[in-house]
């Protein structure tokens, strides 16, 4: 518990950081208007993708007895390929919002 506390007292400005960027990122999101949601979902998937690489990348360094990082890295693998998955999904779904409809053509009275 001790060298819990000593990290977190070393590191309180990287805490800090973190929690701040966590709020203003929040901030951020809830104000943008609707119309840019797919540009910045299509955006945030190509970030996301970048993130599963470098997930395969620690988890393919990490040393073979070490079930922990294998563990946690093959879960970072697992979670981010499920959310640029669902990213694109939702990007499809919302693009397809903004096509015409085809409207069935009328049968001719003669």
């Amino acid at each position: 518990m001790h060298s819990i506390l000593d990290f977190f007292s070393h590191h309180i400005e990287i805490i800090y950081i973190v929690i701040l960027s966590v709020f203003l990122g929040i901030e951020i999101i809830g104000r943008v208007p609707s119309v840019l949601h797919t540009p910045l979902m299509s955006g945030a998937n190509a970030i996301h993708g970048v993130v599963v690489i470098g997930a395969i990348i620690v988890m393919g360094k990490a040393q073979t007895d070490n079930y922990f990082a294998i563990v946690l890295g093959f879960l970072a693998v697992v979670l981010g390929t499920l959310n640029v998955v669902g990213g694109f999904v939702v990007t499809d779904r919302m693009l397809e919002m903004f096509k015409k409809k085809k409207t069935p053509q009328a049968t001719k009275k003669e």
